[in-house]
């Protein structure tokens, strides 16, 4: 008999990188997605879909019960939103309240797996050093500290295993995030934000995929921070993009003043929508961040985790599938 793992978030882009590793590691996948999530892109993979009753934590447990998953993955969650409270529900009331229903159902599940951010940790200030779980937390944005509220609540539920991930920056087929830049350089045009020297970081999703299954089978209660173990200047996304692309392009850098005004006026049209704004004056302190630099050598040790996929290596098969899917 197949044992059974419910994934949350499932119709998103993480979450159906999960489901296709789950279903290669032979497992029985219930697939948590909202009523009006479009899961046309999941109708060939065999799962059973559900949609689970976050706020109502009796209703909850009744799922649960219904479902016995012997495992779950928490990739659900929002990365725009219109408030603190709002991010801070949806990404650690529900979080928790999925994790208290699993104890009160009495499933006996085997590991709760949260996908949380290495925004919970926050970027460090200057181009020394790298985050490693061991960092004091200092997240700045409200995403970030609703990732960490999100984890300090799950760590409060008793009697239950769990594994926190905090993959950096992911990217990879159906990612709607890093593809904007891509678009910008097939249009020719190649914008960055300030000239300051940055370190960033990225992992493949099917790195991050590959980590959370393996993570179902860890004995510890811990959090692992992820990245492909290396860091990247802020010109070679672009420079190996335009490279896997044979591209030529115009480069640029916009003055940070004039982005923080892009972002102020993205702030208030998306308030006289009630809608979430994508660019914001405190997102810019992730976009524009000195040093997302990892340690990844825990989950090295703890997890076995070795990254398939470099960043260039990535963006090939990223770039290949975005041209096959014609995104590009």
């Amino acid at each position: 008999m197949r044992e059974r793992v419910l994934i949350t978030g499932a119709s998103g882009f993480a979450g159906f990188h999960i489901i296709e590793e789950a279903l290669h590691n032979n497992f029985e996948v219930y697939a948590a997605v909202r009523k009006t999530s479009k899961t046309d892109h999941l109708k060939h993979l065999d799962v059973h879909f559900v949609n689970l009753s976050y706020r109502d934590v009796p209703a909850l447990k009744q799922q649960l019960t219904d479902i016995k998953p012997d495992y779950i993955i928490h990739a659900a969650g929002v990365t725009a939103a219109r408030s603190q409270a709002e991010y801070d529900q949806i990404n650690a009331t529900y979080t928790l309240n999925l994790a208290s229903a699993a104890v009160q159902a009495g499933i006996n599940l085997k590991k709760f797996v949260l996908i949380s951010s290495l925004a919970a940790l926050g970027p460090l200030k200057t181009l020394v050093g790298s985050i490693s779980e061991r960092s004091k937390p200092k997240p700045v944005t409200a995403y970030g500290r609703s990732k960490l509220l999100a984890e300090e609540q799950l760590r409060t539920v008793k009697n239950l295993s769990y594994t926190i991930l905090r993959p950096t920056a992911i990217y990879g087929p159906r990612d709607t995030g890093i593809f904007i830049f891509f678009k910008q350089l097939v249009r020719g045009i190649e914008p960055y934000m300030g000239k300051a020297e940055q370190k960033l970081t990225f992992i493949y999703v099917k790195d991050v995929a590959k980590a959370a299954i393996k993570s179902l089978y860890s004995s510890n209660v811990t959090d692992y921070n992820l990245s492909d173990g290396n860091f990247y200047s802020k010109y070679e996304l672009g420079n190996l993009a335009k490279e896997a692309m044979s591209l030529k392009t115009f480069k640029f850098h916009l003055p940070v003043i004039f982005i923080k005004i892009i972002a102020s006026i993205s702030e208030k049209v998306s308030s006289l929508s009630n809608k979430a704004a994508i660019l914001n004056t405190e997102k810019l302190n992730e976009l524009m961040a000195v040093n997302w630099s990892v340690d990844i050598e825990k989950a090295k040790a703890e997890l076995g985790f070795y990254p398939a996929y470099n960043l260039k290596t990535g963006l090939i098969e990223t770039l290949k599938w975005y041209r096959a899917n014609d995104w590009l």
